[in-house]
């Protein structure tokens, strides 16, 4: 029997992103972004204007984030030792929405914080990539775990028999944050590995029991 699959966004999932990016954003480019909101092209704004930063200038400095300063990266609480444990008794495997030429400093990334694990790059909707992890691996159970809705959205869509968590570890956001499990997405909303690791693993064993 093949082993259990769990296939993990990275940023607040995993690592805090958006904290890092807003204080590099102030004191790097003199814009301002707005927490409160989940849509960057909206929340940005140069120091002492009005009107928002637009599209394209969010994705220069995004790219320009990733490319610089993934480093500042810290672990959301409890993550590391949450993956290490379920390592034990699942494949896990990274899917996170960069650039594939960044799938090398993100796996390095995370291998430095004290995480080992594959790393997939994706761009837009995760549905299709992750149907294709799960037909790759052909797992007993999948668990995919991610901090938007419109990822869970994707995945009920592709792969409607992997298990759905919705998760943001970044209470400064997690709020605002649409919610997959209340729109009938996500089979459950958790932010904090403490709770989260219970509930993964209860799905494990729903199968292996």
């Amino acid at each position: 029997m093949t082993r259990p699959l769990i296939v993990t966004d990275c940023d607040e999932v995993l690592l805090h992103m958006v904290r890092h990016f807003r204080d590099w954003l102030d004191a790097e480019h003199q814009v301002e972004l707005e927490l409160e909101t989940h849509e960057f092209s909206k929340a940005m704004r140069r120091r002492g204007e009005s009107g928002p930063l637009g599209e394209e200038e969010m994705w220069r400095l995004l790219g320009l984030f990733f490319d610089t300063e993934m480093d500042s990266q810290q672990p959301i609480a409890g993550a590391v030792e949450a993956i290490n444990t379920l390592q034990e008794q699942a494949d896990v495997v990274v899917l996170t929405n960069l650039i594939d030429s960044r799938s090398e400093a993100r796996t390095q990334q995370l291998r430095r914080l004290g995480i080992e694990a594959r790393v997939f790059t994706n761009q837009g909707p995760k549905g299709g990539a992750l149907r294709a992890i799960v037909e790759e691996y052909s797992p007993s159970t999948a668990v995919f775990i991610d901090d938007i809705a419109n990822h869970h959205h994707s995945a009920a869509e592709h792969v409607p028999q992997v298990r759905r968590l919705h998760f943001c570890g970044e209470p400064a956001i997690a709020p605002f944050v649409p919610c997959a499990h209340a729109a009938g997405a996500a089979h459950a909303r958790i932010d904090t590995w403490a709770e989260a690791l219970p509930w993964i693993t209860g799905q494990l064993e729903e199968v292996s029991s």
